[in-house]
């Protein structure tokens, strides 16, 4: 694995139907309503959509959300990355007995942007670190946004 190639993978407990969390997490134009590290999302397309994000380190990851997979009776979707990322996330969504509903996310990526690229060698662990913490807030505001 190359130094700008990440995988990621976090697993939500969110108290909310699977229906209710299937259907906030792929409508990604309402997520600076509730992740505060995605500043914008414009819909480009039916199914495509460019995203900014920025989180604690003083940059901004541009990229484009093509989506692959949306299969709400199988709890799954999946879109593809393109732009300053490059690969995919998905999201798997079951039930949980005791939480209400779980969100398994993966992420395969490539960074593209040249600056970051440049800095991997000494600031892959910061990197991660940016991203674990915008996956919290990430969380915590879905949480929230499902429970208003």
């Amino acid at each position: 694995m190359s130094l700008n190639d990440y995988c990621f993978r976090g697993l939500w407990s969110v108290r909310a139907t699977t229906g209710r969390v299937f259907a906030a997490l792929v409508d990604v134009a309402r997520y600076p309503d509730w992740w505060p590290d995605i500043r914008a999302v414009t819909r480009v397309g039916d199914d495509t959509a460019e995203v900014i994000c920025r989180s604690v380190l003083p940059y901004a990851l541009r990229f484009r959300l093509h989506r692959a997979v949306e299969d709400e009776s199988a709890g799954h979707m999946r879109v593809d990355v393109t732009g300053d990322l490059e690969g995919f996330v998905q999201g798997r969504v079951a039930e949980h007995r005791t939480a209400g509903a779980l969100l398994a996310i993966t992420q395969r990526v490539v960074v593209r942007k040249p600056l970051l690229r440049a800095f991997a060698p000494v600031g892959r662990p910061v990197f991660r670190a940016n991203h674990a913490l915008m996956m919290w807030r990430g969380q915590r505001g879905f949480r929230d946004y499902l429970a208003g």
